[in-house]
């Protein structure tokens, strides 16, 4: 975390909507002259899972859904030498190709940058409470991520 911030001065952005995802906003979220590295990594919808065709999906959120998001945004923030931590999430219907996720850590160097922001996909997914429910060419669905 960088000396002259807490880690809740680093959370910049940290949204669920249900409008499309910008990543220039993200970016811009975390702008300042102390960050040499920034990394942004965008999840979108793909056209197939599991060896099937996915048509598109819907991703759902618990009501503390936000809560977890910046609970491991803190978290980041605080086992990380990171400057500036953001997260944003889409709800409700998606397309394929639709911007689902977008995660963005800044930090003085880039491997800090790099390493924050894996940490933070992969506890956001692992850990947040939002499911995504699958619609597959072939008729079936799935719901994915649920408990």
């Amino acid at each position: 975390m960088s000396p002259q911030a807490g880690p809740q001065a680093a959370i910049r952005l940290v949204e669920l909507r249900e409008r499309p995802l910008d990543a220039n906003e993200v970016v811009e979220s975390l702008g300042d002259a102390t960050s040499g590295g920034l990394t942004l990594f965008v999840g979108r919808v793909r056209d197939h899972d599991g060896g099937r065709a996915v048509d598109g999906l819907d991703y759902s959120a618990h009501p503390t859904a936000l809560e977890r998001m910046r609970e491991v945004c803190e978290r980041v923030a605080t086992q990380y030498d990171v400057h500036g931590v953001a997260a944003v999430h889409r709800t409700g219907p998606l397309a394929i190709g639709d911007i689902a996720v977008i995660v963005a850590t800044a930090s003085a160097h880039r491997d800090e940058a790099f390493r924050a922001s894996r940490a933070l996909i992969d506890t956001l997914k692992a850990e947040v409470p939002i499911w995504k429910h699958q619609r597959f060419a072939d008729g079936t669905d799935e719901w994915v991520g649920t408990p």
